[in-house]
């Protein structure tokens, strides 16, 4: 906890809003029983410091439509920075691509994929192995539901840091 240079108060502040989102500022003081004034400068501090990325707000795609989920592990060709960095920076401007994790081991990304429909996911593949980033091999699995979803609990990690 110390690391990050946060206190108890900063871990329920930080904890609240990311279980509750924007929360008025009598709200966000009674959840973390703290008078408004000091929790408000404190919840500033926070976003000035950019512990806060921002506020979303979580859609049910099921309710939207019928999507295709797909989960894809691609392995590059060279695990150099150059092409890590190219990779990268290319699938940042694909909104299909709505989750993306560099990873150690056999493959070296995890990627979660969201289209239309199967025939739109090949398209986005093929737009990929046509960028030629690099990719030597990648496997698919379609997802079928999702079983959990979430953020971590923030006061247990910070408890574990202390000690």
């Amino acid at each position: 906890m110390k690391r990050f240079g946060l206190d108890g108060t900063d871990i329920r502040i930080l904890s609240a809003v990311q279980k509750h989102g924007q929360l008025s500022k009598t709200k966000l003081a009674e959840r973390v029983n703290l008078s408004p004034t000091p929790c408000w400068a404190r919840l500033d501090r926070l976003k000035a410091a950019g512990f806060i990325r921002g506020y979303r707000a979580e859609i049910a795609l099921d309710q939207v439509g019928d999507f295709t989920k797909v989960v894809v592990t691609p392995a590059l060709t060279h695990q150099r920075k150059p092409d890590f960095d190219r990779f990268e920076a290319f699938i940042m401007g694909l909104d299909e691509i709505t989750c993306g994790i560099a990873t150690g081991g056999g493959m070296d990304y995890v990627m979660e994929t969201v289209t239309p429909n199967l025939a739109a996911f090949q398209s986005l593949m093929d737009t990929l192995l046509a960028a030629e980033l690099g990719i030597e091999r990648y496997v698919t699995y379609i997802a079928t539901r999702r079983v959990k979803s979430g953020q971590p609990n923030l006061a247990k990690l910070a408890a574990r840091q202390a000690k």
